[in-house]
């Protein structure tokens, strides 16, 4: 049976062979803002991140680093991710599950990353919305990809943008806040260090917190963080009594933020949380995912998993 260790700080479980691969690297300050927590090169087995899974096999050799974001940005940034592969002869495919999550995309690669199998092909930088149905990254030869995961009411509050309107699809960011995007793009790709990308991506958010920061719902931020916390468990109803807030309203507020009914939002996160479980193989019988994440019966947690991942249960583990 394969054995499995969890990275301190994020969502990535890296199978234990490749323990040797995993390195502190310190802290490293950004302007602040960020502090490097790990990185780690996977050459054998397969990488597992909240809403993402990197097939590796052999000859592969993916730097990934995992960055929690500093105070000035938590409040709308949950996890800031780099990969990096200076292989030019390989082709990289990175698949995307539900997550519960949009996010901000930088990409710098030799030949284009493909969105599969839209067969969209992407800009440099972008935001995506929702990811519901399964999709893949397609890259050929080297790349760096720099990812902020952004909680999900920053795609209202920050871009004015209608939530629904970019679930599975993305949105190519336009000249707003002063700031001329394909300027902007040209200085990312001239940076020769990855920090000073992350660095330059984070100002450019900031600058968007500072001048939308009243269009925040905080209530619903509020019920975000509880429907995390409790791993989707928690009734939504009860939720909303908590905020002081009628069903109803709670409900339109809540998809007018984040573009996702809240009872779907915490599906997703109750799908998430049995994800990671069935990763790492901590359980006995498929029954011990299915209760301790909330599921009525087998067939129901068998049903959403496919839902999200396309595949069920037994497929995805082999």
């Amino acid at each position: 049976m394969n054995r499995y260790l969890t990275v301190p700080n994020t969502n990535l479980l890296l199978p234990a062979a490749n323990k040797r691969g995993l390195a502190q690297a310190g802290v490293i300050a950004g302007r602040g803002a960020f502090i490097k927590i790990y990185s780690c090169a996977a050459a054998v087995g397969v990488l597992y991140l909240t809403g993402l899974r990197q097939a590796v096999d052999a000859k592969d050799k993916m730097n990934f680093q995992s960055i929690i974001p500093g105070k000035s940005v938590s409040l709308f940034v949950k996890n800031i991710w780099v990969f990096e592969n200076d292989d030019k002869n390989i082709r990289t495919n990175l698949p995307f599950f539900a997550d519960g999550y949009p996010g901000l995309m930088f990409q710098q690669t030799d030949n284009g990353l493909t969105v599969k199998p839209h067969d969209k092909l992407m800009p440099e930088l972008f935001l995506y919305g929702q990811t519901i149905k399964p999709i893949e990254l397609e890259i050929e030869g080297t790349f760096t990809l720099v990812i902020f995961q952004l909680y999900p009411f920053v795609l209202k509050s920050f871009f004015d943008i209608i939530p629904q309107s970019i679930n599975d699809n993305c949105y190519y960011l336009d000249d707003a806040m002063g700031t001329d995007i394909n300027t902007f793009t040209s200085q990312l790709l001239s940076y020769r260090n990855v920090q000073q990308k992350v660095n330059a991506i984070a100002d450019l958010l900031l600058l968007y917190f500072e001048r939308k920061k009243q269009n925040l719902d905080f209530k619903i931020k509020q019920a975000i963080e509880r429907i995390i916390h409790t791993k989707g468990q928690e009734n939504i109803s009860l939720i909303a009594e908590k905020l002081k807030l009628n069903i109803r309203t709670f409900e339109r507020r809540f998809l007018n933020a984040t573009g996702l009914p809240p009872k779907q939002f915490a599906k997703i996160i109750q799908f998430q949380a049995s994800l990671e479980q069935l990763t790492i193989k901590d359980f006995t019988k498929l029954t011990d995912i299915v209760y301790q994440n909330g599921f009525s019966d087998q067939s129901h947690f068998i049903r959403v998993f496919k839902a999200f991942t396309g595949k069920t249960p037994k497929a995805f583990k082999k």
